[in-house]
């Protein structure tokens, strides 16, 4: 885990020091492990049990450099792997590295082009959910963009029954649902309410959903 660490701060470090860092948001399981940093005022504990790492990037990107993201971290490891559709990870073998935009209309069958960074992003549903709802984090001299704790939760309430493996839709549900219990405790359970109200019908539906097959009656009626 220091190894992976360790190396997952030194990409961070590289993405800041050009200017990427600031420009996009870490999602995925990397957010348990930083929101400690968030939750310094209750009792939170986060373990990592994960090789990806992944950016959502906001499209349009407004991005206006240039930076060669797989040359840029070449020399740690990392080596290009083109993935199922063909967008662009990057591979060591502690840490796997993905780049995501938000999947808008009909969706795309090809990878969605990112020149700026030299390489390109999958496409996903409901991460515009995530966009709108960021905060900043100061982590070991990084200032890192994440969704806000309740945000996080809610989506991974959404997508875990869309996930083709059941234990990875059941681990997704668990981990949303101790999310949701460390906001309640930060005193923040109106934010889960405002964000909860704000989503369409369906996202609601699914929410609720994976509530009830977790037993979760107390956020249920906080949804209510």
């Amino acid at each position: 885990m220091v190894k992976q660490y360790d190396l997952c701060l030194e990409v961070l470090r590289r993405l800041q020091k050009e200017g990427v860092l600031s420009e996009i948001i870490i999602i995925g399981s990397w957010c348990i492990y930083f929101y400690r940093y968030y939750f310094s005022d209750v009792n939170y504990t986060s373990s990592i049990r994960t090789r990806d790492i992944d950016f959502l990037v906001p499209i349009p990107f407004k991005f206006k450099q240039k930076v060669d993201v797989p040359e840029l971290l070449k020399d740690l490891g990392f080596i290009i792997d083109f993935h199922i559709k063909g967008n662009i990870r990057l591979v060591h073998p502690e840490l796997i590295i993905d780049f995501l935009v938000p999947e808008r209309g009909k969706g795309r069958d090809k990878p969605y082009p990112l020149p700026e960074l030299g390489l390109n992003a999958q496409s996903l549903r409901f991460l515009d959910f995530l966009i709108d709802n960021v905060i900043t984090l100061k982590a070991d001299r990084l200032k890192l963009s994440l969704p806000h704790p309740a945000a996080f939760a809610l989506h991974k309430l959404i997508i875990s029954s869309r996930r083709i493996k059941r234990d990875k839709g059941l681990k997704d549900r668990e981990g949303a649902i101790q999310i949701l219990h460390f906001v309640i405790a930060k005193k923040e359970k109106k934010l889960i309410k405002e964000m909860y109200d704000g989503m369409p019908k369906k996202w609601k539906s699914k929410v609720r959903s994976a509530l009830e097959d977790s037993g979760e009656k107390n956020i249920l009626n906080l949804l209510s």
